[in-house]
């Protein structure tokens, strides 16, 4: 637990060194975020004849962001953080989202004065901060599915960033390596995420594509959506990894606002247990709640 601290902190650090330059010099720096808290219950008396079940859930989430621009050179960092938890006829308390992303691209005008076309570097950061279980065969114990750095992914390369405006990019990387950490040693032995059974990580080289856009759509409805898409050259080249991911925040008032988060991924080396056997499928999740939340810097200004 000490660790996974360490490690937000030092993300956090990252942009907070960010924000440390944009007090030396506002020009060039603009940056901000948001919190948000959501709660729910529902309670049914024993006379409730329509049915249902009982359930408390709480979820938090926070997005920072911090970008640079000077003459020919970016560096734009992003840390998307959320985590929830649900009690559902008071079986006790599971996890109802869970995850950690941390993006960092620098980028370097190919041509002088032309703001659209750049060389970038990226680096692209996942994991989770909690252990996630399913009921076991047995039907009693529960079977740990993932943990802290199990899965993790970590993405880096080299390529060419592509602006048309200020909303969207499209950042394709030619030559990308994907690493997967498996540090759960149970998980490591199944071969789980792909890794050599007993092995912790494994490495892919392939292309990358990264598509983002981020916009105010409509007074006070902020979306942000990133579509990555990765190929392996040596093995299984053609087909296509998906991780597409959405954040709406609209907000109600300075205090008040609604959040919905999606996210739709396939990955061939994620296996699910099917009559079949094991196979890769298309997964999606999406979070909404409406709370407490506030929003800073840059975006509150919108």
């Amino acid at each position: 637990m000490k660790f996974r601290l360490s490690l937000v902190i030092c993300l956090t650090a990252i942009l907070g060194v960010s924000a440390g330059a944009q007090d030396a010099d506002t020009t060039y720096w603009t940056s901000g975020g948001f919190v948000a808290l959501t709660f729910s219950n529902v309670t049914l008396s024993d006379s409730w004849s329509a049915g249902g079940a009982e359930n408390v859930s709480v979820n938090g989430a926070t997005g920072l962001f911090a970008n640079f621009a000077k003459a020919r050179t970016t560096w734009e960092s992003s840390l998307d953080m959320g985590y929830g938890l649900i009690n559902q006829d008071n079986q006790g308390f599971e996890k109802s989202d869970d995850k950690i992303n941390f993006v960092t691209k620098y980028g370097y005008q190919i041509k002088e004065g032309n703001s659209q076309w750049y060389f970038s570097g990226l680096l692209d950061f996942r994991t989770q901060f909690a252990e996630g279980t399913v009921l076991a065969a047995d039907g009693v114990s529960d079977s740990t599915i993932s943990n802290f750095m199990a899965p993790g992914y970590l993405t880096v390369g080299l390529g060419i960033d592509y602006k048309p405006n200020k909303v969207i990019s499209f950042n394709y990387i030619p030559l990308t390596g994907k690493f997967t950490f498996v540090n759960d040693q149970a998980l490591a032995d199944k071969g789980a995420y792909g890794v050599d059974p007993g092995k912790k990580s494994r490495a892919e080289l392939g292309s990358f594509l990264r598509i983002k856009y981020k916009d105010e759509v409509i007074t006070n409805v902020n979306l942000e959506s990133r579509l990555e898409l990765f190929t392996n050259y040596i093995e299984s080249f053609g087909t296509i990894d998906v991780n597409w991911q959405n954040t709406i925040v609209m907000k109600v008032n300075k205090v008040i606002s609604a959040n919905l988060f999606t996210h739709l991924l396939y990955d061939k080396d994620i296996k699910t247990e099917t009559e079949n056997g094991p196979e890769a499928k298309v997964q999606f999740k999406s979070v909404f709640g409406a709370g407490l939340a506030y929003n800073f810097g840059a975006q509150a200004s919108k």
